[in-house]
């Protein structure tokens, strides 16, 4: 079995191809570098089931020999690198959307979209199901992402009603864990970087904000079932586990001993107030629901981060 991940050098797309690695299949990363990095697959160089392409997806994609199933996963997805990139981050959710789906049909691959949580919005319904239609500013600053992954939502549909291509949809919650980048602008890494350089955490707004928070592993597990299912519809992966953005500071503060404090800033515009996966379906259909609890995955991260902080 071979697939094909896009943009598998970075933070989800590298912990998915040591998976499939390790499942026995053969793995051919595309990655144009925009906010993936090789260092995050350098450890499979030499590996004869590996293979790493430097190519922007929103051209046209072409691949000798059989693919069984492409996860598009190339995006930027911090709100740091989509308001740096705003156009390439709808170019790749609308050209390299089409250009991976032109590919699966022309292998008879099976095709699984890296979507989002984003598609909610600012989210009027709480938890939030599948079933829920978003509530989304089309023309503020975070909708280059927000509408980018609903229109490759809507592509993806359409490629699955009217040509037949076999696809697959995951909306993924919030996810941490080792290999995300230091200056990614997510909280996570945000707050853990600052502790652990003894400055204090800098909370956007009040801090009263929820987040859910994946560990990386359970998610990579939750998406390997999903590309073995037979569900087409969006199913959303994430950790229920719900906490305010000021109750995690205090947690990140604790667990690295920083005493620093937290500093307060404006809240971004269109900042969601609220977000929780409702996983009923994942756990109905998938048989998943998250395994690694959120201190676990916290001190596996803060260790990662102190390696790299310290190189």
């Amino acid at each position: 079995m071979r697939v094909v991940i896009t943009g598998g050098a970075g933070f989800i797309g590298s912990h998915l191809a040591d998976r499939f690695l390790a499942e026995g299949y053969e793995v051919v990363v595309l990655d144009d570098l925009l906010t993936g990095n090789t260092d995050n697959i350098a450890h499979l160089a030499g590996n004869p089931k590996f293979k790493f392409i430097y190519h922007d997806v929103t051209n046209y994609i072409f691949l000798e020999g059989n693919v069984d199933a492409i996860l598009h996963f190339a995006s930027p997805a911090s709100p740091v690198d989509y308001s740096n990139l705003p156009i390439q981050t709808l170019k790749v959710g609308a050209l390299g959307t089409h250009k991976a789906l032109g590919l699966a049909k022309a292998k008879g691959a099976r095709f699984l979209l890296a979507s989002t949580s984003e598609v909610y919005g600012d989210p009027l319904v709480h938890p939030q199901p599948e079933t829920y239609w978003g509530n989304v500013n089309p023309i503020g600053p975070r909708g280059v992402y927000d509408e980018a992954k609903r229109f490759a939502e809507a592509l993806t549909m359409a490629y699955h009603r009217y040509h037949g291509v076999d696809t697959r949809i995951v909306r993924i919650f919030n996810t941490f864990g080792p290999r995300m980048r230091i200056d990614d602008g997510r909280v996570i890494p945000n707050f853990i970087s600052q502790a652990l350089k003894g400055q204090p955490l800098t909370i956007y707004g009040d801090g009263s904000q929820t987040r859910s928070f994946c560990y990386v592993s359970d998610l990579v597990e939750g998406i390997f079932r999903l590309l073995h299912s037979d569900e087409a519809d969006p199913v959303n992966l994430g950790n229920p586990r719900e906490m305010s953005i000021l109750e995690f500071a205090g947690l990140i503060n604790e667990m690295t001993g920083n005493d620093a404090g937290i500093v307060f800033e404006p809240l971004p515009e269109n900042d969601p107030r609220r977000r929780k996966p409702d996983i009923t379906k994942a756990k109905r259909i998938l048989g998943w629901e998250p395994q690694v609890s959120l201190e676990d995955g916290l001190q596996r991260t803060i260790e990662y981060f102190r390696k790299k902080l310290q190189e």
